[in-house]
């Protein structure tokens, strides 16, 4: 017995002297959302920690993503409140003209000091930070901006980046980043995709004043959504004037005469003054030099990771939309601070992938969370709870396209909820409640006994009782 306890000691004094001929027990590449918490609850574990970001802290959704597009949807709501004001009694509001230059300086504003903070916060959590790009020189050392350093672990976390289309004059055309930048709104724009980044930006736009079209490969928009969201969302666009192409892209770009002339598959060609490429993003690992290390990537660029997030080399661990799984920030932050626990915190755990709620910031908004009806049905008999209905505020607005759907997908066996799906104002905000209950395996009856906060939508969650219908029984008694 005290043999293997002076054997075990041995190897740990060994393993703690080969740590710390390391400069750093742990290097991040990359300052966004899911390297940030890592290298922060990595220090607070007592990990001697450095992270390296090479263009702005808070990544893609504090600079250009999840904080400015949402101030902008915010923007375009106040027109359409001020359009129905006066259905509520209130004289002498219109919603006139918006002032995008002042929008702009208010929405950098709060983008900065947001992005300043994850850097105080790594700071004041003991990690060291570089302003400068890192990439491998081999598996434990890093070049920072010309520093050599080595690092006992490495996780990479450099997230993604959007892709253009790969047709004659895509240059002339602005990726997602491109909208933070604009110096006016443009007034004709063309949004190419039928992703979630695509149908925010295109309602954005078009209630901040300008005239958007959209153009997407699919006969619906926003592939693995549900279907019943799939199809309601288009009729909510084009209420608000937006017009959409389904199953037509472009096939060039042209610049003329101060306008970009768009040829499309369908064989005509229209003028915009923007075209925005949302189109997708792809993994952020070139030039990273994840050859020189050993870690392998696949042909998307995504870095090859197990279930604990390691790569092909064990020490070395991928976290984020680098990895290309789930691209949500809440998932990445999530997993960064299970694997610092894991590493440093001698607490092993997992983040889960499953069951994560998600919103579309689109007019009205997306909330859902789970399975959609068509996975759901894949394993057996499902019970579909579906309503639509007008919310207080537009059953006296009038407004159209602001019809609420709220459904749920039931399996009949356990009567478990594995999905819940949304169309409506105030989704995210119903949606991230709804979402503890599915994590957590409630039932039918569970909601059922929920009693209701009234007059709200999200009351109808729970007083769903009439079965819309039952789907997937074919495939059960197969």
């Amino acid at each position: 017995m005290a043999g293997r306890k002076r054997r075990a000691d041995k190897a740990a004094l060994a393993a703690q002297i080969k740590a710390m001929n390391y400069d750093f027990d742990l290097f991040v590449i990359g300052g966004g959302s899911a390297g940030v918490r890592c290298a922060r609850i990595a220090a607070g574990h007592g990990a001697r920690v450095a992270v390296a970001e090479e263009r702005f802290w808070g990544g893609t959704c504090v600079n250009v993503g999840c904080v400015p597009k949402k101030l902008m949807v915010q923007a375009a709501e106040y027109g359409m409140w001020a359009e129905d004001a006066a259905a509520f009694g209130w004289t002498g509001m219109q919603k006139g003209t918006h002032d995008w230059a002042a929008f702009a300086a208010h929405r950098d504003a709060e983008v900065h000091r947001l992005s300043a903070i994850d850097g105080k916060l790594l700071i004041a959590a003991g990690c060291r930070i570089f302003d400068a790009r890192a990439t491998f020189i081999d598996a434990h050392t890093l070049d920072i901006g010309g520093e050599r350093v080595t690092a006992e672990k490495i996780v990479i976390a450099t997230g993604g980046q959007a892709t253009r289309l790969d047709i004659p004059g895509a240059e002339l055309g602005m990726i997602s980043d491109g909208l933070f930048t604009l110096a006016q709104l443009p007034a004709r724009v063309a949004i190419i995709g039928g992703g979630y980044i695509a149908l925010e930006f295109a309602c954005l736009l078009q209630g901040l004043g300008a005239q958007v079209e959209v153009f997407h490969r699919a006969t619906l928009p926003l592939t693995g959504f549900d279907q019943d969201i799939r199809e309601a969302l288009p009729d909510a666009m084009k209420a608000q004037g937006i017009v959409l192409n389904p199953g037509i892209m472009p096939t060039r770009i042209a610049a003329a005469e101060g306008e970009l002339l768009m040829t499309l598959t369908s064989g005509f060609m229209h003028e915009f003054d923007a075209v925005f490429f949302c189109t997708g993003r792809k993994p952020n690992t070139e030039g990273l030099g994840l050859a020189a290390a050993g870690v392998k990537a696949n042909d998307r660029g995504a870095v090859i990771v197990d279930d604990e997030h390691a790569t092909s080399q064990p020490h070395i661990f991928a976290i984020g939309d680098v990895i290309d799984r789930l691209n949500l920030t809440p998932m990445a932050t999530a997993v960064g601070h299970a694997l610092a626990d894991t590493l440093f915190g001698r607490n092993p755990r997992h983040a889960s992938y499953l069951n994560v709620p998600t919103a579309v910031f689109t007019s009205p908004p997306i909330g859902t969370v789970g399975l959609t009806e068509e996975q759901a049905a894949k394993g057996g008999p499902v019970d579909v709870y579906l309503t639509r209905f007008n919310t207080m505020r537009h059953s006296i607005t009038k407004r159209e396209g602001r019809r609420t759907i709220m459904k749920l997908v039931v399996d009949q066996a356990t009567q478990r909820i594995l999905g819940a799906h949304m169309l409506g104002e105030d989704a995210a905000e119903i949606m991230q409640g709804i979402g503890i209950a599915v994590a957590m395996g409630a039932t039918k009856q569970d909601f059922d006994r929920t009693i209701g906060i009234h007059p709200s939508s999200a009351e109808e969650f729970v007083t769903l009782r009439t079965r819309t219908r039952v789907v997937g029984v074919q495939q059960a008694a197969e």
